[in-house]
């Protein structure tokens, strides 16, 4: 059995009494003593603190890597401004989804690439054998603390006012009490905030700053996890996967309108026939959102019936969200079904509880587009 990883701040989240677990290989916080409830709406209204430096940051290098990283993603590379990122889905030849991923343009020349934990290691085999002759380099050596919330970008004027000019999706070379840091304005909770990538030897000194701040909560993954429910956004692996298209997954708006058929740059990407016919044709499911009847959660593996009892569908992410105060779930049905306001049945236990399908996000985002 492998050893557990440990993120840079490991200790400082067991001496804040994190409750540690598994997952995607490290031992990772997954609540406080705040508790998950606690630790969601603090975000929502004030600032959480998020390590998320579980996940690969790389950078490529070389020239014409735009157009090389156009063959392995759907996304129009070389429209993107220096600092300037996108969301992106790393298709595979058959047009299935094998990560989705952060891409960000330094400049001509170099891409920055945050990519998924339980995925780093294939994401960037997958990268190398298609990339052959550029230069990688792989982050090891650099934590990565996402700063979410209401609140976030007051904090950030104090720290980084320059990080406060930045509109969602964009970033900048900058410091915070002379540490160098590359800070972008994003995040996964829908809410406006960054994300900041350090060096792990000022990761913990960097963390203690944040969190001397009164409006700063240390956040785990039981509310991360149910901020990005709320926010409606994908957990790949749960919600998508290799046999899932970006299409299926209703993630048709990280294609870029050029990369589609009659676009100047069509096609040309890992499995963009089966992507571009299910543009085309339509396809025979889709992920939606559901809101759930009652207090009962529905989680991720419970069938989706229909009102004559026939299985149509399942779960694939589900649970509580406190600030709509209310069960929520994502999953999969047929594209006759897809429609806002269709009446289904979630299976929980041999028990039969009333769910619609709901347009996403469950919540407002809030990302500041300037």
């Amino acid at each position: 059995m492998t050893e557990e990883l440990k993120t840079p701040l490991y200790d400082l989240h067991v001496e804040l009494g994190a409750k540690m677990v598994p997952f995607a290989g490290y031992s990772m916080p997954v609540q406080y003593p705040l508790g998950i409830k606690g630790e969601h709406l603090h975000c929502r209204d004030q600032v959480g603190l998020f390590d998320v430096s579980h996940m690969g940051q790389l950078i490529i290098r070389g020239a014409n890597v735009a157009s090389a990283l156009e063959k392995l993603i759907p996304v129009d590379l070389e429209a993107l401004k220096p600092n300037q990122q996108t969301y992106a889905v790393l298709t595979s030849e058959s047009g299935g989804i094998l990560d989705d991923l952060i891409i960000c343009k330094w400049d001509e020349e170099t891409f920055f690439l945050v990519v998924n934990a339980a995925c780093k290691e294939q994401d960037i085999a997958h990268l190398q054998s298609h990339l052959k002759g550029f230069e990688f380099e792989i982050l090891e050596d650099q934590a990565l603390l996402a700063v979410q919330g209401l609140k976030a970008a007051a904090l950030m004027q104090e720290l980084a006012p320059q990080a406060c000019e930045l509109t969602f999706m964009n970033g900048c070379h900058s410091e915070i009490d002379g540490m160098p840091i590359y800070i972008t304005r994003s995040g996964y909770t829908g809410e406006d905030g960054f994300e900041i990538s350090v060096a792990n030897g000022q990761a913990e000194k960097l963390a203690r700053l944040l969190l001397s701040y009164q409006q700063v909560e240390a956040i785990g993954l039981g509310a991360r996890d149910s901020l990005r429910l709320e926010a409606g956004l994908c957990l790949y692996g749960h919600d998508m996967n290799t046999e899932t298209s970006p299409i299926e997954a209703s993630l048709i708006w990280s294609i870029s309108k050029n990369r589609r058929s009659g676009g100047d740059k069509e096609a040309g990407f890992l499995g963009s026939a089966r992507i571009l016919n299910d543009i085309a044709e339509g396809v025979s499911r889709k992920r939606v959102g559901f809101l759930v009847e009652g207090r009962v959660p529905v989680r991720e593996g419970a069938g989706i019936f229909d009102a004559e009892g026939n299985q149509v569908g399942e779960v694939t992410s589900g649970g509580f969200g406190p600030s709509i105060n209310a069960p929520l779930a994502m999953g999969y049905v047929p594209a006759s079904l897809a429609k806002t306001d269709t009446k289904l049945i979630a299976r929980v236990r041999n028990k039969d509880i009333p769910i619609t399908v709901a347009k996403t996000p469950f919540v407002p985002q809030r990302y500041f587009r300037g």
